[in-house]
């Protein structure tokens, strides 16, 4: 699937917007899910639905926290569409779990902004043949 540069900027964009949603205080990340130039599900971390809306405990994440590409995932898979050959624009690279959801999910191109703390997820991606591009400041 070929995305327009100027449709990447647009996505990543809206992927920071959607990370404003997140309640959380230490990191807000947004994550929307692309396929056929159609947005077909958007994510930004936070508790499970029905929680209370507080995401850290002593200045660390609760374990119940759901990461943006999780979120956007999960949505996905409750709709009729399908994450086959589709992109996902996140606001930050992604962990290896949410790395492994990515790819079992068909999603074929990721972009994010700015790198995780670590490099474990964009390697595995990059293993599994997913095209991984980091989006520059400047190119949102």
């Amino acid at each position: 699937m070929f995305i327009k540069h100027k449709h990447k900027q647009a996505h990543m964009q809206a992927a920071h917007i959607y990370a404003k949603c997140s309640t959380a205080v230490r990191l807000n990340v947004g994550a929307l899910i692309v396929k056929d130039d159609r947005i077909i599900s958007i994510g930004y971390n936070g508790t499970p639905s029905g929680w209370d809306n507080v995401c850290e405990h002593d200045s660390k994440s609760k374990p119940e926290v759901i990461h943006a590409e999780s979120n956007a995932i999960a949505k996905l898979a409750r709709s009729t569409e399908s994450g086959e050959g589709s992109a996902i624009f996140i606001t930050h690279s992604p962990c290896l779990d949410c790395a492994k959801m990515i790819y079992q999910s068909g999603i074929t191109q990721v972009y994010y902004g700015q790198e995780y703390r670590n490099t474990d997820g964009v390697d595995f991606l990059k293993k599994c043949n997913v095209t991984v591009e980091q989006l520059s400041v400047e190119d949102t």
